[in-house]
């Protein structure tokens, strides 16, 4: 703990830092750790005029906003003896007014970036006083839930976009949010986020809430969060519980920092330290380097410790880490491990200047390293394990076998799809795997397989599932050869880079995707040169989500069909969308959303009525 004026002065800065470097979108260090230093501080030095004041952001060239009340923080629980001190604070205070019961209302807190919209403007947080006028945001392509001047709330991306889109490239959902807003330019992520309406603003009001007793609180605030977590697609790093009486909100007041009627309930998650023995530097697809920390073996939350992922080397040279580094890790119910934060430095930092798996000259892109060179053995690997993975209707092709298939040289689907039994024999597999290996290669060309997933399956960068489906219902395989960016873009939710870079992806394929066409596919085409809107049917032009677990038949087998009639199917509820459909278990938030915007909707057996009029 700082017990001098220097010692106090220097976490100050680090605190500073380490925020600018949050606010900014590129963290440093995690929540937890943060909010352990502001512990520290408070011990130390109680009135520190940082704790008192709104941690800034700041968005250059923006107009300066302020706000007609403060924005402030949130003060912050770990425990339920923290937890029951602020209940008891405001049943006190409540009493003192006369007020004998007080309920409290229990919502989300939501990771992203905070704003408030009143129809007119729409300002970031900024210093709690003053923010930054950002209602460009809105002309990118957020979505304002609910419609615009809802008040405070904050810009978020669906956390299972995120996650099938974009965990490899961005450390955090908020990074992307806070690079949308900041940036004039926008990177094709960005862009296809928008387009894809994954990125929302939602203001608080709109999230889905509990309200009770300080009892019903306090015996129940796990199975509350558990079930208010399964309400949201967005990310979430809490909850939120208020005082809903307006009376006692008066009362209590707020400091400069927080309001005294509010506390965020967190969850600090089990965390253990452990030595870096080494760090291992991985190949994606893509040439995107991550390092892997190999630590020394730790138990956490009953698993056994041993890697621990840095997601880039920007981490890694920021945080001096090495092997000998002590660091701490934690596991909040998540399945991998995650650095918390750095105990000790390391004096051997090491950050490769060639590629682990072909040795080429690694090039810097933001905070990741990576490898240009389209012939990396690893980068083949990965490429190919896309393609099964994707593909779906292949088993037995794991990394450990493609790794195999690579260093015998083949080293390309032509070259795969072209062996035999006796190939697979010939490089000692044994006799049943190579038998099984064959049989799966001639399976994934006999099964059938949509389009959309076989064009998805060969991993062009910016053409995931959604947009290759997207692109197939315009254009089909054989004529994707010779489309440019211009025909790309004119397909409503394309945008320039997008398109640019879909057209050199084509470009690079284009030999290969003409091989495997003519090898017989047995493909489910997507309805081509008839548009959405242009076919006869009931839902044709109409905007489409599904929900739930489907008892008629698949989800997918659902969409199909929707997209077959003319439908536009979609993967978020918006503005442009006109029927939420529900199968059993539906997304919570996504009924609460539709019902917000005034959508109509249907359950499965509904829909199906529907479509047969």
């Amino acid at each position: 703990m700082p017990d001098t004026v220097t010692d106090i002065a220097s976490l100050v800065d680090a605190l500073k830092r380490y925020n600018a470097a949050y606010r900014g979108g590129r963290p440093i260090i995690s929540d937890h750790e943060y909010d352990r230093l502001i512990e520290q501080l408070r011990a130390a030095d109680p009135q520190n005029p940082y704790l008192a004041s709104i941690e800034p952001e700041r968005f250059e060239d923006r107009k300066e906003i302020r706000h007609p009340v403060p924005m402030l923080s949130i003060d912050k629980s770990y425990t339920l003896d923290d937890l029951q001190r602020f209940i008891n604070r405001v049943k006190k205070e409540a009493a003192g007014i006369g007020i004998k019961t007080v309920n409290f209302t229990v919502m989300p807190k939501l990771d992203g970036l905070a704003g408030r919209d009143d129809g007119k403007i729409f300002a970031t947080r900024g210093n709690g006083e003053v923010g930054y006028e950002i209602s460009s945001a809105f002309v990118k392509g957020v979505i304002p839930i609910g419609g615009r001047g809802l008040g405070i709330g904050e810009i978020v991306i669906l956390k299972s976009y995120f996650n099938q889109h974009l965990s490899d490239k961005f450390e955090h959902p908020r990074n992307m949010v806070v690079g949308i807003i900041s940036s004039d330019t926008l990177n094709e992520f960005a862009q296809n986020a928008l387009e894809d309406d994954a990125v929302h603003f939602v203001p608080y009001i709109k999230l889905p809430s509990w309200t009770g007793t300080d009892e019903a609180l306090l015996q129940n605030v796990e199975s509350i969060t558990k079930d208010l977590l399964t309400q949201s697609d967005y990310p979430i790093d809490g909850m939120v519980a208020s005082v809903t009486d307006d009376r006692v909100r008066a009362h209590m007041g707020s400091t400069a920092h927080h309001y005294r009627w509010q506390i965020a309930i967190k969850k600090r998650g089990e965390t253990a330290s452990t030595i870096v023995e080494n760090i291992h530097w991985q190949v994606g697809r893509t040439g995107n380097i991550t390092p892997v920390m190999e630590v020394h073996p730790v138990s956490l939350s009953g698993a056994t410790i041993r890697r621990v992922t840095a997601h880039h080397a920007g981490k890694i040279q920021a945080l001096k880490i090495g092997p000998g580094s002590e660091i701490e890790v934690i596991r909040s119910g998540e399945v991998i491990p995650k650095l918390e934060k750095v105990i000790t430095q390391s004096s051997h930092v090491r950050i490769p200047c060639h590629c682990p798996s072909c040795c080429s000259t690694l090039e810097w892109d933001n905070d990741f390293l990576k490898c240009i060179n389209p012939s990396c053995p690893a980068q083949i690997e990965q490429g190919l394990y896309h393609w099964f993975k994707t593909l779906g209707t292949a088993d037995w092709f794991g990394i450990k076998t493609i790794r195999r298939l690579v260093e015998k040289e083949y080293d390309s689907l032509e070259k795969v799809y072209a062996m035999d039994k006796n190939d697979f024999l010939n490089l000692d597999f044994g006799p049943v795997q190579s038998k099984n290996l064959f049989h799966a290669i001639t399976t994934s060309k006999t099964k059938p397989v949509e389009d959309w997933r076989f064009l998805a399956a060969f991993g062009i960068p910016a053409l995931g599932k959604g947009d290759s489906r997207k692109l197939l219902s315009h254009i089909s395989l054989e004529r994707l050869e010779k489309i440019t960016a211009d025909d790309i873009k004119n397909i409503h939710g394309f945008g320039e880079i997008t398109s640019l870079s879909i057209q050199n992806g084509l470009i690079k394929i284009k030999d290969t995707m003409r091989h495997m066409l003519n090898l017989g596919f047995s493909l489910e085409r997507t309805p081509v040169d008839a548009p959405q809107g242009t076919v006869d049917s009931p839902i044709s032009g109409k905007g489409i989500l599904f929900t739930g677990k489907m008892q008629s038949g698949s989800r997918d087998a659902m969409k199909r069909q929707a997209i077959q009639l003319g439908a536009n199917v979609q993967s978020a509820v918006s503005g442009k969308t006109d029927y939420l459909v529900c199968g059993d278990n539906p997304g919570g938030t996504k009924i609460k959303t539709a019902r917000s915007l005034n959508i109509q909707i249907l359950s499965e057996a509904e829909y199906h009525v529907l479509i047969k009029e």
